[in-house]
């Protein structure tokens, strides 16, 4: 019986200090405004706004062939990918057009190659891309190599006779097949990557604040005197802040990302709902740590930027993981977000479970359970 009554006393306290934590934050008009502005408005912005895949890529035509075959293969480079903004009779026009910018790519097709296509020759065609924009520089090269490259297979074809008769001699085809994102919709991935940005950085920042707020106006040595332990003083500002940011992602999820980009849920949202809370959780312990050296929300938010930062550039939120550096990726091995990615496609676009993500989700239990450790021993440590 003193032990339920134990327990109960130890929840009840939990819970008004989480109130006391929400009902700050409620009054906190500036920070409340820019949170959901962060999570509605913002990410979609990001997913409407920003694109990487190549649209419209302004190209001019440097044709000396002027013959059927040459018109054709100009014909193909159609929109979305590509744009025709004009035909040049010197090539040091589009060498200026590059340079001014008012073109991306030049295609410069020479004399003889519907002859050379006809004949069976070899011939050529050269390509000049602005690669300022590298990204969009390499996509219209690598649309072009495609385009190039079927237009010569079906000229070849039909130079050797064969384009009615292709059923009846062997020829490899290649059938792509898309996963998880069949019409390739950029629009998921930009507003799910903000999204999880946005869950990380709220996720260090409104726990570390709300310790680094104690401090500054001399509260907490009234809380340590009081009957509460400094394990629920910690904790109850991450719970608060996990609630807060559990239905912030809710307002981006059911009110931008399905709405709007028709993001799907093919796995249980309970679940996404409940790793999810795992990563607050996890993540908030760099925040709390931050908050134990921090005098006051201007150092916090400084420290909390400087691991931050790193976190979104080099966890494999906008870059392949793969492609970075071994070193990176062994220090990544520390950063929340780095499993949490993988956590949020999979259940998202790809419907896993926990039978799937469960390494993941075991990583985020210990650099949670470490890292709360490591502030909880600082905050007592601070005031021993």
């Amino acid at each position: 019986m003193t032990v339920g009554r134990g327990v109960a006393t130890w929840g009840q306290r939990l819970v008004a200090l989480t109130w006391k934590e929400l009902l700050h934050l409620w009054r906190d008009v500036p920070l409340l405004l820019f949170l959901i502005y962060s999570f509605s408005l913002s990410v979609l912005v990001s997913g409407a706004g920003i694109t990487m895949q190549l649209t419209n890529a302004e190209l001019l035509a440097h044709d000396e062939d002027q013959s059927p075959s040459s018109r054709e293969l100009i014909h193909r480079f159609q929109p979305p990918y590509f744009a025709l903004v004009g035909a040049i009779s010197d090539p040091r026009e589009g060498l200026r057009q590059l340079d001014e910018g008012r073109a991306m790519v030049v295609l410069d097709i020479p004399p003889r190659f519907h002859e050379a296509l006809m004949s069976g020759e070899r011939t050529t065609i050269q390509l000049l891309v602005d690669t300022t924009n590298a990204p969009q520089g390499l996509s219209a090269a690598a649309y072009t190599v495609r385009i190039a490259a079927l237009f010569g297979t079906e000229a070849a074809l039909a130079s050797a006779g064969l384009s009615g008769a292709k059923a009846s001699r062997p020829l490899v085809s290649s059938a792509h097949r898309v996963w998880f994102n069949p019409t390739q919709d950029e629009r998921w991935f930009q507003s799910i990557s903000h999204l999880l940005r946005m869950i990380t950085l709220f996720a260090v920042l409104l726990p570390a604040a709300a310790l680094v707020r104690e401090k500054e106006r001399g509260t907490v040595e009234q809380l340590l005197v009081s009957p509460v332990s400094p394990f629920q003083i910690m904790f109850s500002k991450v719970l608060a802040m996990s609630g807060v940011i559990l239905l912030a992602t809710a307002l981006a999820l059911y009110g931008v990302l399905h709405p709007v980009f028709h993001v799907p849920m093919k796995g249980s949202a309970a679940l996404f709902f409940l790793l999810t809370a795992l990563h607050v959780f996890t993540t908030a312990g760099f925040g709390l740590v931050a908050a134990t050296l921090a005098k006051n929300q201007a150092q916090v938010a400084m420290m909390a930027l400087f691991v931050v930062g790193p976190m979104l550039l080099l966890s494999g939120i906008t870059s392949p993981f793969e492609s970075m550096p071994q070193w990176v990726q062994a220090i990544m091995t520390l950063s929340p977000l780095r499993y949490y990615i993988d956590i949020t496609y999979g259940v998202m676009l790809k419907g896993a479970g926990l039978d799937l993500l469960w390494k993941p989700v075991g990583a985020m239990l210990l650099l949670g359970g470490t890292l709360f450790g490591s502030g909880m021993w600082r905050f007592r440590r601070q005031f021993q």
